[in-house]
């Protein structure tokens, strides 16, 4: 039998948490999340994202609680590629043993956030928020 290298393993990056809620009728309490958390960290999931911090209040606060419990996942956040994003989500994750940030911009005519800006002025957005979130964490 051929041993396993870190090349070949396979990691699970959970989104249920925050991309499960928008499913139409699927909202979780501040305690299912926990336990759904607490399931999947048990089960060995990799990364966990916890959901999006700045949406509100709730989210934020199950994040935080969802980085500080985790004993074994990577927690992670989402934000949008701005500043203020970035930080609601560091401040939500930061007490995880291994915090990330995923940021993500909309580059389709459709989905951007800004629809007057050019590809180039949305690849200086990019390096500028993802500079800006690598200052805090080193997984983003």
């Amino acid at each position: 039998m051929t041993q396993s290298t870190k090349q070949d393993r396979v990691l699970i990056f959970d989104t249920t948490l925050r991309d499960g809620e928008q499913s139409p009728g699927a909202t979780m309490t501040h305690d299912e999340k926990l336990e759904i958390a607490e399931l999947l960290d048990d089960m060995g999931v990799d990364v966990i994202e916890a959901g999006f911090p700045i949406a509100s209040e709730g989210d934020f606060a199950a994040v935080k609680e969802i980085a500080q419990r985790s004993k074994n996942a990577t927690i992670c956040g989402l934000a949008r590629a701005n500043f203020k994003d970035i930080d609601r989500c560091f401040e939500a994750v930061k007490h995880s043993a291994r915090p990330r940030i995923h940021t993500f911009i909309g580059t389709s005519p459709l989905h951007r956030a800004i629809p007057n800006l050019t590809m180039d002025e949305m690849a200086d957005r990019i390096h500028e928020t993802v500079t800006h979130a690598r200052n805090l964490c080193d997984n983003v």
